[in-house]
């Protein structure tokens, strides 16, 4: 009979094991760090890239229409990408002339409400001094200067000049075409190039990940809108003037997390008090809080998670993260990087249940679901409880 291990042993063969789990883990994360590194030294080549998958998320379901409808794939993908030029340039066409228009009234609706609010904070009850607020005012500019330079160092990293930008996204436009051209080929292509299963494994995770993309920007343009639709019921209501802009701006502030949405509701808010008092002006503050926290709080992890599987929690969670460690970059990123590396988990999760020979349960199904299963090794309800202290060994 072997004799049982030592408690000596039995700690050092403990310690072995996390030493090889710690290595382990060093090893994958300096692989991480390794390539992350990369990733920055070819920003330059991904941003065109990242521009054109993104806009493919949105031109691929008409373009998909056309192409199993007949349609050669050069042309649909021409026609889509000129179609969606065509309405962008409309769209500007239709916008700019009425903000151009309103620009001078809108400026001078914004000055005049910075002065009144400048008016009222050096009156009673507040007294505020000139010199004081003038150190305010020059620490708020400061900071906006800073945060502007840092974001525009992060979005256009190595692509700093205008010429250079004007590359990109024509380099952008016109990966969109091929795209949306050879998209499909793509799959086969890694299967033929990476074999079996590698390649099948790699295409499997990547069509989910396209997938949880589009989710993202529908997401995001659906959560812009309802933004937009709510303030602006409310400004027209009020009877706020400039408020057709004011909507355009909210809108378009959707797709710039944080600053987007402070800047047009600070805007509404300085026009509402100008031209109709400080109580519209608190109205419009107080509907602009109640939508950002329905859209914050409620409505875009909610839909966000309905579109990628991802909790509310875990959205919310990766938004905070990633604006505390990127700034608005890293907001704007965080949903659809934590639903790719969700998407990778779960595929992991599902190849290891398949190699152990279990059955994962479906999506989203309760725990308590399987509260009432009976295992085989489950003692009946009429066994005698047993003794803690016994053994059932003979």
């Amino acid at each position: 009979m072997t004799a049982p291990p030592t408690r000596a042993q039995v700690v050092l063969s403990g310690l072995r094991s996390s030493a090889v789990v710690s290595l382990q883990i060093v090893l994958v994360v300096a692989a991480f760090w390794v390539l992350m590194w990369v990733l920055g030294k070819l920003w330059v080549i991904l941003l065109p890239v990242l521009f054109a998958i993104i806009v493919c998320t949105v031109l691929w379901p008409p373009a998909r229409w056309m192409r199993n409808r007949g349609v050669p794939a050069a042309a649909a993908s021409l026609v889509m990408m000129l179609l969606a030029v065509g309405v962008f340039a409309g769209v500007i066409s239709l916008i700019v002339p009425s903000i151009v228009s309103q620009a001078p009234e809108l400026a001078s609706r914004a000055t005049d409400g910075v002065h009144k609010l400048q008016d009222w904070i050096q009156g009673p009850p507040l007294n505020v001094k000139d010199e004081q607020l003038d150190n305010m005012v020059g620490t708020v500019t400061d900071k906006l200067q800073s945060s502007a330079s840092s974001i525009a160092e992060g979005v256009f990293s190595g692509v700093g000049t205008a010429t250079s930008i004007l590359v990109t996204l024509f380099t952008a436009l016109i990966l969109v075409f091929f795209f949306l051209k050879d998209g499909p080929k793509f799959i086969p292509w890694l299967d033929r190039t990476a074999g079996k299963p590698s390649g099948t494994h790699i295409g499997e995770v990547l069509t989910r990940m396209w997938n949880s993309l589009g989710g993202f920007i529908r997401t995001q343009a659906i959560v812009s809108f309802v933004d937009a639709a709510l303030i602006g019921a409310g400004l027209f209501i009020l009877g706020v003037p400039l408020a057709g802009v004011l909507v355009v701006i909210t809108f378009l502030g959707g797709f710039i997390p944080i600053v987007g949405a402070f800047v047009a509701g600070a805007l509404a808010v300085l026009i509402a008090l100008v031209s109709n008092g400080l109580t519209t002006a608190l109205i419009v503050l107080g509907i602009i809080l109640a939508v950002q926290q329905l859209e914050g709080n409620v409505l875009q992890p909610w839909l966000q998670s309905k579109s990628m599987d991802l909790h509310a929690v875990i959205v919310l969670l990766a938004v905070t993260l990633g604006g505390t460690l990127f700034g608005i970059t890293g907001a704007f990123l965080a949903v659809p990087a934590a639903a790719a590396l969700a998407v990778i988990l779960r595929y992991l999760n599902e190849q290891i249940a398949e190699r152990a020979g279990e059955t994962l349960p479906p999506t989203n199904t309760p725990v308590s679901a399987h509260a009432g299963e009976v295992r085989d090794d489950d003692p009946p309800d009429d066994a005698p409880a047993q003794d803690p202290g016994t053994s059932t060994a003979t």
